[in-house]
């Protein structure tokens, strides 16, 4: 007989909402889902959409901003790719944010505390934002303010869901649901993103962003106790003083390799602005087939993190890294065979589905290692490293386009794919105690 999925305590019709989020992810069962774990499912789902929806960096703002920058104010491709460079230094900074989360505790309310003031600024910069008009510097110094704000608010959800991570063994679930969470807002900003290009005002997706923003702030508002019970009371959670934290984060050896296979794992020259550049300068195509492509190629993901969801409990990390690295390798060669863009449309669904797998299991190797007290450290050092390598190689990339008018984007595929190469050999130096186990199951030591 099936058991039954209601449970004592957990209204019916929560209990079906955490089961979808659950099962989305490729969790578990919704017969095997315990209240607590679903509902800690459920916050960080809400959680993640609402945070990768608000962020500068995601494809709403991004994409948006780059076809004001092309259309509006007629910048070139370096042009857009320095702006997208310059708009980020907050975001390299992010160890500065992780530690100022795992150290400062405002309004006595932690994590929650940092979005009920951050989230709130970061509306203000938008709202300020769309009152003003359009010009180069003008983008240039509101995005600069609106992503040193929103750092606070991703460092408190990093530092948060990688905390919780860790404290209930469910680092790869989690890291699942992370990358399916964040990647909807991207799908969706994608797409949308051509159409807000073409029929709003950049008053009008301004004020879009900062309502979005307000609604991260009353998610600061919302205390589940599955979450927050004794988040903090945790071993996991305990650190030193500042100068003792920082010599523990340097001395920790699991933390190199994790950062540096992420460092790699962004680093896509041919990406972003060249292939912008590609499709509607060189092919021909519409501003918003760009974004389809975008938009296609996330979403081709997403089987991948589900796959990752059931494998993850059932095999071990070190497995999985390599699995995901060696199909991650040959992503971007189908671009090298685009000659229209309807056949581009095409080749980002094999694309996206060779990404998923590296794209969660990186993620996963970087929760687990964290050292204790110093979640949002060293997942904010992590998040730096990933925005510097977008947009650094996306900076490398334009270079690499603007030197060959015939074979500048054949350039980028091959300097993309050399690159995931390099992952290989530092696959050797993870921990052999980190990533000997399945998500679920205790590592034998933490001293690694």
């Amino acid at each position: 007989m099936a058991r039954s999925t209601r449970r004592v305590g957990v209204p019916e019709a929560a209990g079906r909402t955490y089961s979808l989020c659950v099962n989305l992810a490729g969790l578990s069962t919704v017969s095997t889902i315990a209240p607590k774990t679903g509902q800690i499912f459920l916050y960080f789902s809400a959680l993640t959409l609402i945070v990768y929806l608000v962020s500068p960096q995601g494809y709403l703002v991004d994409i948006s901003t780059s076809y004001m920058l092309k259309n509006q104010l007629h910048a070139a491709a370096n042009q857009i790719a320095m702006y997208r460079l310059a708009t980020a230094l907050p975001a390299y900074s992010g160890i500065v944010f992780g530690l100022a989360r795992d150290k400062w505790n405002p309004l006595g309310l932690r994590d929650r505390g940092l979005l009920l003031i951050f989230a709130p600024l970061t509306a203000a910069v938008f709202i300020s934002m769309a009152s003003t008009h359009l010009s180069y510097s003008g983008l240039l110094a509101g995005m600069l303010v609106a992503m040193a704000s929103f750092q606070f608010s991703q460092a408190a959800y990093q530092g948060l869901i990688t905390l919780i991570g860790q404290e209930d063994l469910m680092t790869g679930r989690l890291s699942t649901l992370w990358n399916i969470f964040s990647f909807i807002p991207y799908v969706a900003g994608a797409f949308a993103s051509g159409y807000i290009s073409e029929h709003l005002l950049p008053r009008q997706t301004f004020l879009l962003v900062a309502e979005l923003a307000v609604v991260l702030a009353c998610l600061g508002l919302l205390k589940p106790r599955s979450v927050f019970g004794h988040a903090y009371d945790q071993p996991q959670a305990k650190g030193t003083d500042f100068v003792g934290d920082i010599k523990r984060l340097v001395k920790h050896k699991a933390v190199y390799p994790a950062i540096l296979i992420n460092f790699l794992s962004s680093f896509m020259p041919g990406a972003s602005t060249p292939l912008q550049f590609y499709l509607t300068n060189r092919l021909g195509a519409s501003d918003a087939t760009y974004s389809y492509f975008t938009g296609i190629f996330l979403l081709s993901f997403i089987p991948m993190f589900l796959l990752y969801g059931f494998l993850c409990k059932r095999v071990a990390l070190n497995k999985l890294l390599w699995w995901g690295t060696f199909i991650m390798m040959p992503q971007m060669i189908p671009l090298a065979f685009v000659h229209s863009a309807r056949l581009a449309l095409l080749m980002a669904v094999p694309m996206g589905l060779m990404g998923g797998i590296a794209t969660v299991v990186y993620i996963d190797l970087a929760m687990r290692s964290c050292p204790a007290g110093l979640q949002g450290t060293l997942m904010g050092l992590v998040s730096g490293v990933l925005t510097l390598s977008l947009r650094g190689s996306d900076v490398v990339g334009a270079w690499i386009y603007n030197s060959s008018p015939t074979h500048g984007f054949l350039y980028c595929v091959i300097a993309t794919t050399a690159v995931y190469a390099l992952i290989l050999p530092l696959l050797p130096l993870v921990p052999k105690e980190l990533s000997a186990t399945a998500d679920g199951e205790a590592n034998p030591r933490q001293d690694f």
